[in-house]
């Protein structure tokens, strides 16, 4: 299982991003899969989940409507679009999964086993 994380960089508020990440090993056709950030001094955090066998999302409220999460079956790709950006926002952000878990909300609340690479995404004026 490999997941290589792309797309992240300098931002200004209120700006976007749309991170990639690129998954092998295995398909989107059945985990649940999801992005995750580390800001500096803090834990790690989920920012959003999808199930890749029914499309179910979930957010945590501090992204709801300013995150979107989807995935490209034929490319073996799930993106994180980030719009709205803000400075709290500033975190390495990481793809991972768990091949045992098909539910969003689960892979989001009790984490993953999986993680790929992280990419940085700093928010700053």
């Amino acid at each position: 299982v490999q997941l290589q994380a792309s797309g992240g960089g300098l931002v200004q508020p209120g700006g976007s991003l749309r991170l990639s990440c690129a998954a092998s090993g295995f398909t989107l056709d059945r985990p649940a899969i999801g992005w995750f950030r580390q800001a500096p001094g803090k834990e790690r955090e989920a920012v959003s989940c999808l199930s890749t066998n029914n499309d179910i999302t979930y957010y945590p409220d501090f992204v709801k409507g300013r995150f979107t999460i989807s995935s490209d079956k034929a490319k073996n790709t799930v993106y994180l679009q980030m719009n709205n950006l803000r400075p709290e926002d500033t975190a390495v952000y990481y793809c991972a999964t768990d091949l045992g878990q098909s539910s969003s909300h689960a892979l989001c609340h009790r984490g993953p086993t999986n993680w790929g690479n992280g990419t940085l995404v700093t928010v700053s004026s």
